[in-house]
């Protein structure tokens, strides 16, 4: 069986989101053996599969990452992902 992790994401130290890697539709192992027939892997690459329920606009009321927010994703088994928002370029 694959090894289960929880997946924690903050934003400005506040938890918004939580769920475990169980409720995946596929495996991560079977994730990375079907993205590596097209595509080769290397270290620091981000698989991105969806989000989990407490996202911006289904919250009430809405949250919205504004710029100067910080949001950090954790996968307990991995470590943590930390980036600033910054204004969208025009």
């Amino acid at each position: 069986p694959d090894q289960v992790m929880t997946l924690i994401t903050r934003l400005n130290g506040e938890e918004v989101q939580r769920t475990t890697t169980d409720l995946l539709i596929h495996s991560i192992p079977s994730l990375i053996a079907h993205i590596s027939c097209f595509t080769e892997l290397e270290a620091g690459d981000v698989i991105v599969t969806g989000t989990p329920g407490g996202v911006g606009f289904k919250r009430q009321p809405p949250l919205y990452m504004r710029p100067g927010d910080v949001v950090e994703v954790e996968v307990d088994a991995l470590g943590v992902l930390r980036n600033p928002i910054e204004a969208e370029m025009a």
